[in-house]
Parts: C-alpha cells; sequence; structure tokens
C-alpha cells in the first residue's frame, strides 16, 4: 500500500479516536454538570421548609447524590422495610416459608393505634399467615402487624444486626417498636437512619440478592402496591405512563410544641426504557403541617424524575 495511502488512514482513525474522546469527555461533564446542578436545586427545596429535610439519591449509572446526609432522621413506619427483609431472611435460615400461619388473640392488638388489619378479621381470634401480616406491614403500614412480627417473630435487636450486614451500621439503628412509640411518643428518635443509610438497603433489596428470589418479589411487589403517602414521592409520577413506584412511608407524630417529628418516603423507581433510581427522602422536625411536608417531598421527587427521565 502507498505510504502516503497509509500515513493518510492512520490519520483518519486518529482522528476519529479522538473525537469519540472528546465527544464522550463532554457527555461526562455534562452528566456532572447535571447532577450538580440536580443537587443545587434539591438544596433550595429543602432550605424552603420549616424543617430539617434530607436527600438520597441512587442512579442505576452509579451516581450518588446527597442533601443533609446525617443519620438522625426518625425512621417511623419506614423501619418496617427493615423489619420485613430480616423476617424472610430469618425464615430462609430455618427452611421454612413466611406461608406458616400463626394464631393471634384479638386481646393481643392494640384497638387504638393505625391498623386497617382489625378491620378486616373481626373476629376474637385471628388466622393470618406470617407472609399476609409482613403484607399489612409493607403495604398499610399497620402498626399491630409489625408489632406482633416484634414480639413473636424476631426481635427489634435481632433485626438490627442483620441488616447491619447489608448496610453500614453507622447510617441506622433500630432500637424501638411500634408498641414502644406508641407509648412514649418520643422514643420514635431511637430508630434512626440517614436518607443514604435507608437509599441504600432499598436499592439492594432490587438489585442484589440479599434474600432469596421468592422472598425478594414477595416483598419488591408489597412495595408496588403501597397505599400510604400517595402525596409524596409517587405524586407527579402517576400520570407519567410506564413508570412505576415501589416504596415505603413512615410518618412521625407531633410534639407538645406541635412540631412533627418525622414525614418521609424511600422508592425504587423503574422507568419506561428499562432504567431506575432509587430515591429516599426523609422529614425531621417539621414545624408545618403535614401537607407541607408531603408537598417538599413530591417537589423533590418531581425534580428528580425531570432531571433523570431527560437524560
Amino acid at each position: 500500500m502507498n505510504k502516503k495511502i497509509v500515513s493518510c488512514f492512520l490519520c483518519v482513525i486518529t482522528a476519529m479516536l479522538s473525537s469519540c474522546s472528546v465527544s464522550g469527555t463532554k457527555q461526562s461533564d455534562r452528566w456532572s454538570a447535571s447532577m450538580e446542578e440536580l443537587k443545587d436545586s434539591l438544596e433550595n427545596i429543602a432550605g424552603e421548609y420549616p424543617g430539617e429535610i434530607g436527600v438520597a439519591l441512587l442512579t442505576d449509572s452509579g451516581d450518588t447524590v446527597v442533601v443533609n446526609d446525617e443519620d438522625k432522621y426518625p425512621l417511623m413506619s419506614v423501619f418496617k422495610l427493615h423489619q420485613s427483609i430480616s423476617i424472610c431472611h430469618l425464615f430462609e435460615l430455618c427452611g421454612t416459608t413466611t406461608d406458616t400461619i400463626v394464631g393471634i388473640g384479638r386481646e393481643q392488638l392494640n384497638p387504638d393505634t393505625w391498623s386497617p388489619m382489625l378491620k378486616d378479621y373481626s373476629g376474637d381470634s385471628i388466622r393470618i399467615s406470617v407472609g399476609e401480616l409482613i403484607r399489612y406491614a409493607l403495604i398499610q403500614s399497620d402498626n399491630n402487624a409489625s408489632n406482633y412480627l416484634f414480639e413473636n417473630i424476631e426481635s427489634v435487636a435481632d433485626a438490627d444486626c442483620f441488616i447491619s450486614t447489608l448496610i453500614p451500621h453507622e447510617t441506622f439503628r433500630l432500637a424501638v417498636t411500634e408498641s414502644d412509640m406508641w407509648s412514649n411518643h418520643a422514643l420514635c428518635y431511637e430508630n434512626h437512619s440517614s436518607p443514604l443509610g435507608a437509599a441504600c438497603l432499598m436499592n439492594r433489596l432490587f438489585t442484589d440478592s440479599i434474600i432469596s428470589t421468592r422472598n425478594r418479589d414477595f416483598i419488591c411487589a408489597a412495595l408496588r402496591e403501597c397505599k400510604t403517602g400517595s402525596d409524596r414521592i409517587v405524586e407527579p409520577l402517576v400520570d407519567k405512563e410506564g413508570v412505576t413506584v415501589a416504596h415505603k412511608t413512615g410518618s412521625g407524630f407531633r410534639d407538645e410544641h406541635g412540631v412533627l417529628s418525622a414525614h418521609n418516603d424511600v422508592a425504587f423507581v423503574e422507568l419506561p426504557d428499562g432504567r431506575h433510581y432509587t430515591l429516599a427522602v426523609l422529614v425531621k422536625d417539621f414545624n408545618g403541617s403535614e401537607k407541607q411536608a408531603a408537598q417538599a417531598i413530591s417537589r423533590i421527587s418531581a425534580v428528580v424524575y425531570s432531571a433523570l427521565a431527560g437524560i
């Protein structure tokens, strides 16, 4: 081959490779700039409200965006996610399934706490599977279901111990039950998490083999059916075709000054093109209404979706 032709060919190839490299760099730069802009937007929203708002976002591209990420936010009923994962793992170790039926005397349950299960079962004795108790805890955030599981199946301490093998213990802590918090509202601060800790657990559930496929699919399906907190992360996504949201909420108490201890939502969001992301928004010591706290979470969700869906 003519040397001039060879030289020309090599120049073209070099130019093409250089062009690809520059293009890739520019694309990477645009992505980084987009993540920085998103973080700025989230910080601005969090700063507009009368409370502490922490945010953690994990994308399937490996990006992490956090705002006010400290292990200090009361989990409230978000801890039922931790509890459910741990109980499923326990049953796997024991070689049994969550189809196991248990008998519960009505006198064992609190008639005054949040418990849709009590309305569905009218008798003095309730026969129900452990799996259905987990579904009540996840889908409707049933406090009696959670209390029974902690008191009769696996303790809070054991659940805390297992979850610490999945995410760093410095990002969360489980110490009390719904029953404990019912008796003393101030104890809600004993179950706490960072936004990133909560997001990491939700993300690992959906993307990793932390429990058996059967149990993982069971919990994930229940989270997709979640009926609580539809005005939070879910709200701006309900009209988005092909978007699926699996989430777990948590709602706190008000103290003697009317301050709301917590208002939370943690979600795994799947986009129609196959991409996904995990978003945790934890609200602490909010001096406003539940509607305002939910609005803050909804706005954060909308901004995250707009930023990621458009990339």
